[in-house]
């Protein structure tokens, strides 16, 4: 019997026009006859797609999927670099952090690579589910921020999305004008704005959650992004877990988040 594994996938972005790679995770029962569904699992801003090995998503999946816990399913953690997944500039580049010197925003065409070469990509190599009931996606922290925008403005390609501890900034900071040139640009991908003036599938299902003692208080957003949804008729589900903003906050709840996507 194949065991479970993880492959590096490495590729050039012609949006991006430069080098990225992601990192997937193929189930033990994984073949070539039987499609599976996908989770993108998407990093913070200082990540990148080694959060596969960070949380040790592996482990877990495996024994998951062995107790019957959750349904198998391929995972795919995609380099999306410090750029909340947004179309910020028709030129890819770096410049620096406003609030940390020692970091780096980057700037591009992240949501057209995401959504037009990522998704793809994925479904031409693997043995996919290429509808959106087989297509999940989650993140951490400003990745969470990313899947949920995503889902929302492309609701026929998920059926699943979840936010944890996601960054949603309650108003257009300082550091996040880098990024959107204006607040019609902010607004556009803010998740919270665009569930508050939009129409939500009713067939998406959302779980967000975020820990008590979290730095950028993101259980506020959380809290105001789950009223939104549940007033429109929405399956969201809301959390506040214990802990801060952190790596370590995310590993004692990754047992959750995967039983979400994979029941």
């Amino acid at each position: 019997m194949n065991k479970s594994k993880i492959e590096k996938v490495n590729f050039y972005s012609d949006i991006l026009s430069k080098e990225m790679s992601m990192l997937v995770y193929l189930p033990e029962c994984y073949n070539t006859l039987i499609p599976l569904p996908v989770l993108y699992f998407l990093h913070g801003r200082s990540g990148s797609e080694n959060i596969m090995f960070e949380i040790d998503i592996k482990t877990k999946a495996d024994q998951m999927i062995k107790d019957g816990e959750i349904k198998p399913m391929i995972i795919a953690c995609p380099r999306i670099e410090n750029s909340r997944g947004v179309n910020s500039s028709l030129m890819c580049k770096e410049v620096p952090d406003f609030g940390d010197n020692n970091r780096i925003i980057n700037l591009g065409m992240y949501e057209d690579y995401f959504m037009k070469e990522i998704v793809p990509l994925i479904d031409k190599t693997f043995n996919t589910i290429k509808d959106r009931k087989g297509r999940y996606i989650g993140g951490i922290s400003a990745g969470g921020y990313v899947a949920l925008h995503n889902t929302f403005r492309y609701q026929h390609m998920f059926s699943k999305v979840g936010g944890h501890m996601p960054a949603l900034d309650l108003q257009l900071e300082d550091e996040d004008k880098l990024y959107f040139k204006d607040i019609g640009v902010w607004e556009k991908y803010d998740p919270i704005y665009i569930a508050r003036n939009n129409n939500i599938s009713p067939d998406i299902d959302v779980y967000l959650d975020a820990g008590d003692k979290d730095e950028g208080g993101f259980y506020k957003g959380c809290s105001i992004l789950h009223k939104i949804l549940k007033e429109k008729g929405i399956n969201s589900q809301n959390h506040i877990f214990p802990g801060n903003h952190s790596a370590e906050y995310i590993q004692s709840n990754i047992e959750k988040y995967l039983k979400f996507y994979g029941c």
